[in-house]
C-alpha cells in the first residue's frame, strides 16, 4: 500500500504543475481527487512518505483551487 500511495503521490504532483497555468483549473480537481485516494492509501502503512507527499500535493492544489475561485 506505500507504493502505491507514492506512486499516486507523484503522478498527481506531476499532474499538479500544469494545473497552475490559468484556464486548467479543472485538471486541479483531478489531482485533488486523486491525491485523497493516495492519503486513503498513505495512511495505513508504518512509513508516512506516501501520506506526506499526497498532503502536500492536496494542499497546493486546494490553494490554487481557493484563489482561483474553484473553476479556473
Amino acid at each position: 500500500m506505500q507504493t502505491i500511495s507514492v506512486l499516486i503521490g507523484i503522478i498527481c504532483a506531476i499532474l499538479l504543475i500544469p494545473g497552475i497555468i490559468p484556464f486548467l483549473g479543472w485538471l486541479q480537481w483531478a489531482t485533488l481527487a486523486g491525491s485523497i485516494v493516495g492519503i486513503i492509501f498513505g495512511a495505513f502503512p508504518k512509513r508516512k512518505i506516501g501520506l506526506i507527499i499526497n498532503i502536500a500535493v492536496a494542499l497546493v492544489a486546494a490553494l490554487r483551487l481557493f484563489l482561483g475561485g474553484g473553476l479556473v
